[in-house]
């Protein structure tokens, strides 16, 4: 069980860096390479991505995946949001945080499958 969600932090990392990392270390070139800089990342996203999936439904309902996945893409996104950019955080952010905690509670208070 803990596998799926190693390979889901690990993927979120590289689609994080996909998505974002271009925004300060790509700022001056042009746009096709930080669309294929971005992609290649992206690549290795799908190569963790698609096996935490595939073990996370032997464990978890699909509802229970996506909110899974929704929860550690935003604590990796706050994580690398607060280390690369250096954003502050403010108490909208915690407040945020604890609503997604609410709603993982929600999701995962339901019977197991």
């Amino acid at each position: 069980m803990i596998r799926p969600l190693v390979y889901l932090v690990i993927a979120n990392l590289f689609m994080t860096l996909a998505w974002y990392g271009h925004l300060k270390n790509l700022k001056t070139a042009p746009l096709w390479v930080a669309i294929v800089v971005s992609w290649l990342i992206a690549f290795l996203e799908y190569c963790f991505q698609v096996p935490a999936n595939r073990l996370g439904i032997q464990y978890f309902s699909l509802p229970q995946l996506k909110v899974l996945q929704e929860v550690i893409t935003l604590v990796v996104f706050a994580g690398f949001s607060v280390t690369y950019f250096r954003t502050p955080i403010s108490r909208n952010y915690i407040l945020a945080g604890m609503l997604l905690a609410g709603a993982a509670y929600l999701i995962f208070s339901e019977k197991p499958r």
